[in-house]
């Protein structure tokens, strides 16, 4: 019976502190964000760039990352990731890609929250792309998109956006 009792208080400590782990790594990403990068409609497309501001809103469980990136001088698009935490996987909604709203899912590593995307509809040969949501000090964010040529079959960093708190 103290067994069980130590090794369930152990396992609740530990859940506990993951918790806490990811309530600070989060609550880290909170404010509003400027910055700069470049976007790739497609992997074979020239590469655009943008200038962008995000609003950030993180609960102990939950990012929310609000934008809107400008390129061309002219063309603007809205860009928004829901992500909610579940100890260090993450589930969530990316909006922004001309395709409608895709699927996210992944993890957290170190100071990166790595995503699988899935595509509304096919995007370069398929329906997958990766998400990196990374902090990148104490006041920066990288937000980078990589997808698969499918004439090449090589990783492709389709967007990359460095951001600085403001």
């Amino acid at each position: 019976m103290k067994l069980t009792f130590a090794a369930a208080a152990v396992i609740l400590a530990l859940t506990t502190a993951a918790h806490a782990d990811e309530a600070d790594f989060l609550s880290s990403l909170q404010g509003n964000f400027s910055g700069k990068g470049t976007v790739k409609v497609t992997t074979d497309a020239p590469t655009v760039n943008v200038s962008c501001t995000f609003n950030s809103d993180a609960t102990s469980t939950s990012l929310s990352l609000d934008g809107n990136c400008r390129g061309l001088v002219v063309v603007t698009r809205a860009i928004s990731a829901d992500l909610k935490a579940s100890g260090a996987k993450y589930t969530g909604v990316y909006v922004g890609s001309r395709t409608g709203p895709a699927q996210l899912a992944g993890s957290r590593s170190g100071n990166a929250i790595n995503l699988g995307i899935r595509w509304a509809t096919e995007v370069n040969g398929d329906r997958k792309a990766r998400l990196t949501v990374e902090k990148t000090s104490g006041d920066g964010m990288r937000l980078t998109v990589t997808d698969v040529d499918p004439k090449t079959g090589k990783s492709v960093v389709t967007s990359r956006i460095d951001l600085q708190r403001i």
